[in-house]
């Protein structure tokens, strides 16, 4: 069977407007600017208001990213949305970011792999291109945290932030950004990061409102542990899959969780800063959304440029991990 080239023909991001800042964090809940920028490098994030749902920031962003690839809607064949905070349980939020574009020919659906979500999700849309089965493919890291976080939880309220990516995908018989992709999972880690209720194994209920069990809740000390060691291992095994060294790479894209889990990773990977993207000051950890907004802004801004060694890492709850590497 012949194996077809994957090309990246554009992306685009979009964030709410309303930014919440530290100084107005400090009146929430018991916290200061400077405990949060020590702990986290975070000073702001964009939140959305009450009537704006995941798929509204997916749409936005998904425009974006049709219009940098000068594509029509009509063209697509797929729309993926890597998302935790869907609209509801069901229909998925792709189905409404369908609805929305009134992307008709395209067949649409979610993937649910927390903060490595759009990883996953490039890893299925690389699939179905590389075997010729369907040439364009719309895939969104979207999330609303703000809707599940505990604002009374300052160990918590203070990471989450509102956004969406997009990046649109596409066949070619010359070239391929796609140079390898590695996923990674540990289920036994599951009480460190997670939603308790909501699901089936604890539906929505009067008991469930009371104890905040809607919310993120997490042992961050635990998960920087191993989010450290599981992205530097992935980034240094999509390396290996390519044939490529850490000295190759022109940038590193982490997941925007924390600026001492970013640095971290880069000086055990020996990489001089300027080759590791920050933005995380700016958002916060936007989950599934984080890696693809930092990647449309490190093209938009020339830190990623035509012919660069580029990696995407991420890590989230589950645990999942996962790391992509783009020749662009």
């Amino acid at each position: 069977m012949e194996k077809f080239g994957v090309k990246i023909l554009g992306t685009g991001s979009y964030v709410p407007e309303k930014i919440l800042t530290n100084a107005d964090l400090e009146k929430i809940v018991q916290t200061s600017d400077e405990w949060i920028t020590t702990r986290t490098g975070i000073k702001e994030r964009h939140i959305t208001d009450e009537k704006t749902a995941t798929s509204d920031l997916a749409v936005e962003a998904a425009k974006r990213a049709l219009k940098d690839a000068g594509m029509d809607k009509d063209e697509l064949d797929a729309i993926i949305v890597a998302t935790i905070t869907s609209d509801m349980a069901f229909p998925s939020t792709a189905c409404f970011v369908q609805k929305a574009l009134d992307a008709k020919k395209a067949f649409a659906f979610d993937v649910s792999a927390a903060c490595s979500g759009f990883i996953y999700g490039l890893a299925v849309a690389k699939s179905f291109i590389e075997t010729g089965q369907y040439k364009n493919i719309l895939l969104i890291g979207a999330e609303t945290l703000t809707k599940i976080t505990d604002w009374t939880d300052r160990s918590t309220c203070v990471l989450f932030g509102d956004g969406a990516g997009a990046m649109v995908l596409s066949r070619s018989d010359k070239e391929n950004n796609i140079l390898s992709v590695y996923l990674g999972s540990d289920g036994s880690y599951d009480k460190l990061l997670y939603q308790p209720a909501g699901g089936s194994r604890n539906p929505a209920s009067e008991e469930t409102l009371k104890n905040k069990m809607h919310c993120i809740k997490m042992e961050g000390k635990e998960v920087f542990k191993v989010a450290v060691t599981k992205m530097r291992e992935a980034a240094d095994i999509a390396l290996e899959m390519a044939g490529k060294k850490r000295e190759d790479l022109a940038l590193l894209i982490p997941h925007q969780a924390n600026l001492r889990i970013i640095e971290a990773i880069g000086k055990r990977m020996e990489l001089p800063e300027e080759k590791v993207f920050i933005n995380v000051h700016k958002y916060g950890n936007m989950s599934s959304a984080t890696t693809i907004i930092a990647f449309d802004e490190a093209r938009k801004s020339g830190r990623a440029k035509a012919g660069d060694l580029v990696e995407l890492i991420a890590f989230g709850g589950g645990f999942t991990w996962g790391a992509v590497l783009f020749k662009l």
